[in-house]
């Protein structure tokens, strides 16, 4: 897999983010999320980026009709699942973290309900900080009320403006997003759902940096 790695000395944690591949081009965004991560946690951190090359495909729980535009939304993400928890022990070693150092995954929008989906399929992550999570996606919520999370602590996120536009399936996330919260409270996850001022395209590092903040400070609180 293809990305970036972000690191500071001897880190003690691991977060792991799928971006899209112009991110990892662009890169300034990826480093100020980061650095709005490293000023607010003290635990030195070892930050991957995957870079994702077909995000309706890569990052699909399964196939779906088209949302937005024409493309339709593929199954990959087992497949991605897999090959991040291929990676990871890799990591570990090259970035010199202690095997027992806890992963966190997260990302935003779709990349988001990936993570989330993540959690659901996979023991390998201590947390998720899920970002805008695209929870209006088809069967969702009945995929999730019909299985139990793994991940210790789970951060939801949304724009308080996401459910005012034109498309009828998004104008459902907000609904959408507040019963995901209840199942996870109800699972006994711990978990918060926080408010970003603004639509679905606004401050998206911002708001992941918040979400991996979060996780990181229920990790290390004690």
């Amino acid at each position: 897999m293809r990305g970036l790695v972000l690191h500071e000395p001897r880190p003690h944690a691991l977060l792991v983010q799928p971006v899209e591949q112009e991110e990892i081009v662009a890169r300034k965004g990826l480093f100020d999320e980061v650095s709005a991560i490293a000023a607010a946690i003290s635990v030195p951190l070892a930050v991957a980026f995957i870079a994702v090359k077909d995000w309706n495909q890569e990052l699909s729980p399964w196939q779906a009709p088209a949302v937005f535009g024409k493309q339709d939304f593929g199954a990959g993400a087992g497949e991605t699942l897999k090959s991040i928890e291929k990676i990871l022990p890799a990591l570990k070693r090259h970035y010199n973290l202690p095997e027992n150092a806890p992963v966190v995954l997260g990302g935003y929008s779709l990349a988001a309900l990936f993570s989330l989906w993540s959690a659901y399929e996979s023991h390998s992550f201590a947390a998720i900080a899920a970002a805008s999570p695209s929870v209006w996606f088809p069967s969702w919520l009945d995929y999730a009320k019909a299985h139990d999370p793994h991940a210790g602590a789970i951060y939801l996120s949304l724009g308080d403006r996401e459910d005012k536009g034109r498309n009828p399936v998004m104008r459902t996330v907000s609904t959408c997003i507040k019963e995901q919260h209840a199942l996870l409270q109800e699972a006994g996850i711990k978990t918060t759902l926080a408010w970003n001022p603004g639509n679905h395209f606004q401050q998206p590092e911002q708001r992941c940096a918040k979400g991996f903040i979060w996780c990181l400070e229920q990790l290390f609180s004690e």
